[in-house]
């Protein structure tokens, strides 16, 4: 048995129970993790709430880090007492877990455990993002929502250094100045200025090469009217509720505009396209790049409060639960 945060029917931060869960011996091609910390994303609330359907009962969480303490067979390239760490893999929230050796990442001497789990998932969605889904160039201008967010800090931070300029978006004066000291050239305080108007001041009327939005329906439509002819929308959140286009010629109205939603799941097929991630991310963490921000820390028996924290937007950086 182990310590768990369950979901054994869907609804509000309250739903998370923390109890004993029936832990396994690892079956082929699995390991055994004793965890040392845990990712929050906000992939966790649509799956406890029922926006995203998990079958119940299920532990809550899909991003972590650990140390391998058992091995089942035909699982090579790992031992025990690696460190590792994921993204993707539900049954997160819990001391110990079993979890797919082909998806696990050795983490590199000079990154924490709590660093690795507080950018495993949101680190490798900005990868694909900036790299991947729209390849983000030298002198490019980029929008990013939710700019002090856990994905916001590492993206853009990380567009930066690629020689972009880096227009984002946040809803406080903390927030904006935390996006600011982050990577951002300019930071538009999304309560107080119409962010699409102010884009297109910083722009000269051009717009922007691309929209990053993982806010979702309250701030789509304004953000088509941030980019440029022929320029990508990218809307990969729902934090504010799922965005839907019910006449999709508006794309042609404001400048034949693309628009795509894209999933880990679908950049990650292959253990190669995995580990390059990986591998790129810890580079950027170690090269000063991408400084890791952890907001705040939660031990796992309080999720509930975690969870309550990210939903009401009193959270900046990553959150990380602690076994």
């Amino acid at each position: 048995m182990t310590r768990a945060v369950v979901v054994h029917h869907t609804g509000g931060p309250d739903v998370l129970t923390v109890e004993d869960w029936p832990l396994a011996s690892p079956g082929p091609g699995q390991v055994a993790l004793r965890q040392t910390a845990i990712g929050l994303n906000f992939i966790d609330t649509y799956q406890r709430s029922g926006l995203y359907p998990v079958q119940t009962p299920f532990v809550a969480g899909s991003e972590g880090a650990g140390i391998i303490t058992a091995l089942g067979d035909g699982v090579t390239g790992l031992k025990v007492g690696d460190r590792v760490a994921y993204q993707g893999q539900l049954g997160a929230y819990a001391d110990e877990r079993i979890a797919a050796a082909d998806k696990l990442v050795p983490i590199p001497d000079g990154i924490s455990d709590q660093a690795a789990a507080a950018i495993m998932l949101k680190g490798l969605t900005a990868y694909y993002l900036l790299f991947k889904t729209w390849p983000v160039a030298k002198d490019e201008t980029i929008l990013w929502h939710a700019a002090a967010g856990g994905t916001g800090l590492i993206a853009t931070q990380w567009a930066k250094s690629l020689g972009a300029t880096v227009i984002g978006t946040a809803g406080s004066d903390d927030k904006v100045a935390l996006a600011k000291a982050h990577g951002c050239d300019h930071v538009i305080n999304y309560n107080t200025e119409d962010f699409a108007a102010r884009t297109r001041e910083l722009t000269g009327g051009r717009g922007v090469y691309v929209v990053y939005d993982g806010v979702g329906k309250s701030t789509f439509e304004k953000s088509l009217d941030c980019l440029r002819p022929r320029g990508l929308m990218v809307t990969f959140g729902n934090a504010s509720g799922v965005v839907s286009i019910p006449d999709i010629t508006v794309l042609s109205r404001k400048g034949s505009l693309y628009v795509t939603r894209p999933t880990s799941a679908h950049y990650f097929q292959t253990r190669d396209e995995l580990l390059e991630g990986a591998s790129k991310l810890f580079a950027a963490v170690q090269s000063g790049a991408v400084k890791v921000e952890i907001g705040r820390t939660f031990p796992l028996s309080e999720a509930a409060n975690a969870h309550r924290a990210l939903e009401g937007r009193e959270t900046t950086g990553s959150v990380v639960l602690l076994p």
